[in-house]
């Protein structure tokens, strides 16, 4: 049987009719799907004896999942089945041209397969190795409701693509990491169910605002040392990344048929967006998964590391992880071989995120070739230069690659270096919320721009 014969079996989100979606269409699927995820979230797996997982609530927030939910997969098998695809087809070990719509349709097939695959995969995995622990009788229907979570998860991230705003997978990272970082400066109920606003000196608050408080009441310096520079080093995070998302390009572009009109093609320095960063991150976070669940069924640490209360104390995961330097050198608990690691994770990161960079180019229509295409179909041209895709194409070289080098290597620095400074949450997941957050303003920003002029959208259609 031929392989494309075999997604023809595999069910779709129709695409609409329409060329463009109008501005409330879109908005209205993005707010659904948006529902969908928290309301899935807060579906607790039926038969489940113990969650194991629980505890790495901080990998939870890059896979954009609540383990122990019925969406405990969250985005892991779409992530891992983007990155083993992109790194066949970048290394040519599986050669599929990405430009023509056959190879595009065969790319997005065996996308498919490989994501459904993973969500089977990661669903026996979860279970059999004791990270979601079935009650005695119930491993299967656990099974069969974390393979029904996945694939719900893959057919909202479909609607999102086809018929919202931006992407689902980016979605559901922005809404948890959202949620967790509101709660995150702002819990007041602890584990134990008990309010610090009832008694407000002898309870301890969880959130960081609500601490500095405290510690201001209370006099307790240290607690107030690293309450107040979480706040700062998230605030100043905030602000790097808002600056670095205005640095961009511009290449000077004319209309071939009005003369003396001029436009400006904006090429971010982050080209390839956050997808490089959530690549990285939720690689990381399923070595670590693995690794704690493979232990955990071993009774004995493995190759990937030892893990005490949810951290990596040796191993891949070790390395490969990173350590809050700033809490430890405010609560005396630093020690040399943390540079080592930090030095480690920041190396891996800017390696990580430079490769996917240059492959999500590459295989999402992003390289020079397909976006001097789209310029061309545009009706623009270069200013001075006679209307050629070639003469396009090669201009646009001269920054495409670049940008893409440097933007995935910025950007991976700047995701470890905010691990290991310690913001409210996750410093990964402080950067990918505020990209994530600057993207949709802009896709929303855009659409409704459209939408508010539809005689400038006739003038350039009609070009």
């Amino acid at each position: 049987m031929d392989l494309r014969s075999i997604f023809n079996f595999i069910p779709e989100v129709a695409k609409p009719e329409e060329k463009k979606l109008g501005f409330k269409v879109k908005l209205k699927w993005t707010l659904i799907v948006l529902a969908s995820f928290f309301i899935l979230a807060n579906i607790p797996l039926f038969g489940l004896s113990n969650n194991a997982l629980e505890r790495f609530k901080y990998l939870a927030i890059i896979l954009g999942t609540d383990f122990g939910s019925i969406i405990s997969l969250g985005i892991g098998p779409i992530v891992m089945a983007s990155i083993i695809l992109q790194l066949l087809i970048g290394s040519e070990i599986v050669k599929i041209d990405v430009h023509n719509p056959e190879g595009k349709k065969l790319y997005q097939g065996i996308q498919k397969l490989l994501i459904f695959f993973f969500i089977i995969f990661e669903s026996m995995v979860y279970v059999l190795m004791n990270g979601l622990q079935a009650m005695p009788g119930f491993t299967g229907i656990v099974i069969a409701q974390l393979i029904l979570g996945g694939i719900a998860i893959y057919y909202m991230n479909e609607v999102c693509e086809k018929w919202g705003f931006g992407s689902g997978v980016s979605l559901f990272i922005g809404a948890g990491v959202s949620w967790r970082l509101f709660t995150s400066m702002f819990q007041f109920v602890d584990q134990q169910g008990k309010s610090c606003l009832v008694d407000f000196a002898g309870t301890p608050c969880s959130g960081k605002v609500l601490v500095l408080i405290q510690s201001i009441v209370n006099r307790y310096p240290t607690l107030f040392l690293d309450a107040i520079s979480a706040i700062i080093v998230t605030v100043l995070i905030f602000l790097i990344v808002v600056w670095a998302q205005s640095l961009k390009v511009e290449v000077p572009l004319s209309f071939g048929r009005v003369r003396g009109y001029s436009v400006k093609w904006p090429l971010a320095f982050f080209y390839s967006s956050v997808i490089p960063v959530i690549f990285a991150a939720a690689l990381v976070a399923n070595i670590q998964l693995f690794g704690v669940m493979l232990e955990n069924w071993l009774g004995h640490a493995t190759v990937l590391g030892h893990f005490v209360n949810g951290q990596a104390v040796s191993g891949v995961a070790f390395w490969l992880g990173h350590t809050d330097i700033r809490t430890l050198w405010i609560n005396g608990g630093f020690m040399p071989i943390y540079l080592l690691q930090a030095l480690t994770h920041i190396l891996f990161y800017i390696g990580l995120c430079t490769l996917f960079g240059i492959f999500w180019v590459k295989t999402s229509g992003m390289d020079a070739k397909s976006q001097a295409k789209n310029i061309a179909a545009s009706g623009l041209q270069v200013a001075g230069f006679r209307q050629d895709i070639r003469i396009l194409e090669s201009i646009l070289e001269r920054y495409v690659m670049p940008l893409t080098v440097m933007g995935g290597a910025a950007i991976g620095l700047l995701a470890s270096l905010t691990d290991i400074f310690g913001a409210v949450v996750s410093g990964t997941a402080i950067l990918l919320v505020i990209m994530i957050m600057y993207q949709f303003y802009q896709n929303i920003a855009q659409q409704h721009f459209n939408d508010m002029n539809p005689a400038l959208r006739k003038f350039m259609g009609g070009m």
